[in-house]
């Protein structure tokens, strides 16, 4: 019997083993997920083939990317198809075609800028383009900060600092931009989004959020913001109630519209740990999770279970479809 979570005009049906992996590959754990104008999803994983992409059915269609990351983390997939990736450890960007070339390259790889000198890049997490093609990159785990590039990789300027007042930053985990050009950084351990115009003029903060980890935006009028939120860190909160872990639908504003998960949990309906969201061009969402980074620090006692979700289909429920 299938499984529908969410109300009113965001009702989805939960497809878990959706992804169907060639023998005896894994995900071990999948950082980000984006989907293409042609509905190809792509995995950015931390296994032994970091990129993996299949149909929309779920059927695998290649890999690429093996030797090339270290620790993948966040992925943008922009309007025209190339993908932009972001690895942590190696403290890079790489912007690829859909086949895994690589056509410019962001920071030196294997050599981090210094702690918290506002210099790129110290552990950067996610990137995000601008409707006219400039990069911008949260550069979240080592620094502070948001650094905007030209198309070609010229850096054009950089702001935020350390801290917890508008325009600071305790861990930019994740970017976005819309059509008009604003830029929404998931402020993770401040538990917000914040809003800056293209210049990085603090414009409005989002809250009622509990560590927001991923953003999908479209590029349209008025667009709506899909949101996973990590929810409780330590063992001694790891069982409250609505604090997440937890897929929002918002509008742009910040207004929540739906939320699907509560707490913790291995059922279809909730989430241990969602770090990267992706929706197609049918409404349906896709949820990557870092279980197996997360689950020893909430649960020190007990062995990370066997078969833990680390990427999940939500098939969107319609008047014309309808769950099975």
């Amino acid at each position: 019997m299938s499984v529908v979570v969410g109300t009113g005009e965001y009702r989805y049906e939960v497809v878990q083993d959706w992804a169907k992996l060639p023998e005896g590959w894994s995900f071990f754990e999948v950082a980000a997920v984006g989907v293409d104008r042609h509905d190809n999803v792509y995995a950015f994983n931390r296994g032994e083939h970091p990129v993996m992409v299949f149909d929309r059915t779920g059927k695998f269609l290649r890999s690429w990317g093996e030797g090339m990351f270290g620790h993948a983390h966040g992925l943008h997939v922009a309007p025209d198809d190339t993908l932009f990736l972001t690895d942590d450890c190696d403290h890079t960007v790489r912007k690829c075609t859909t086949e895994g070339k690589v056509l410019l390259t962001l920071g030196t790889p294997g050599k981090p800028a210094p702690f918290m000198s506002g210099l790129p890049f110290h552990r950067c997490t996610h990137t995000a383009l601008s409707p006219k093609g400039d990069i911008y990159v949260a550069d979240g785990y080592g620094n502070a900060r948001i650094h905007r590039y030209s198309p070609d990789g010229r850096l054009i300027k950089s702001w935020g600092e350390s801290g917890t007042l508008p325009g600071q930053f305790n861990i930019a985990h994740n970017i976005t931009c819309d059509s008009d050009g604003w830029v929404y950084v998931a402020d993770r351990e401040n538990h917000r989004i914040q809003v800056f115009d293209g210049e990085g003029r603090f414009e409005a903060q989002w809250n009622n959020l509990h560590r927001p980890c991923a953003m999908h935006m479209t590029y349209c009028s008025c667009p709506i913001c899909h949101l996973v939120e990590m929810g409780a860190p330590m063992t001694i909160n790891r069982d409250f109630k609505n604090i997440g872990p937890r897929l929002s639908v918002l509008d742009n504003k910040g207004k929540v519209l739906a939320r699907i998960g509560t707490q913790i949990g291995l059922t279809p309906d909730s989430f241990v740990a969602p770090h990267g969201v992706a929706v197609d061009s049918t409404g349906s969402v896709y949820v990557a999770e870092v279980p197996i980074s997360t689950w020893p620090a909430l649960y020190p006692d007990k062995p990370i279970p066997q078969h833990i979700c680390t990427l999940r289909k939500l098939v969107k429920v319609t008047s014309d479809r309808q769950p099975r």
